[in-house]
């Protein structure tokens, strides 16, 4: 693997940090336009909710790619990106509608990203050498 990527552990947390991003990429899609969102999402908390995930996956979407540029080859950022965009359908589509369309799971999407976001700053090579 070493010949491939030296380094595996960076790409393991960049997939990480990608998963989280492609997740929340695929949540946000069904909230745009705002015509068309779910009733759950339609109401004061759901339209705070979906903005809140909005400037939070931009942050992440944005940390996985430089993270990943800055500590991987990139053709392993490439290819691991692209593997992690087309597999990440699968997760998202083993929740139940209510959580994917409801506050519950924007709310847990909020966690999620947040959650990365946290993991990013706190790495070597992370959001913690721009701070």
């Amino acid at each position: 693997m070493a010949a491939i990527e030296p380094n595996v552990a960076g790409l393991a947390i960049f997939a990480g940090l990608w998963t989280a991003a492609c997740l929340g990429f695929l949540v946000l899609s069904g909230m745009f336009p705002a015509s068309t969102r779910p009733a759950g999402a339609r109401q004061a908390g759901g339209r705070a909710l979906v903005l809140v995930n909005s400037l939070l996956w931009l942050a992440l979407a944005a940390a996985a790619l430089v993270y990943g540029y800055a500590n991987l080859r990139l053709t392993s950022l490439i290819v691991v990106g692209g593997l992690v965009l087309l597999f990440a359908p699968a997760p998202f589509d083993l929740l139940p509608t209510s959580f994917r369309d409801g506050r519950r799971g924007l709310a847990a999407l909020v966690a999620l990203q947040a959650t990365a976001l946290a993991v990013w700053a706190a790495i070597p090579g992370g959001g913690g050498a721009l701070i």
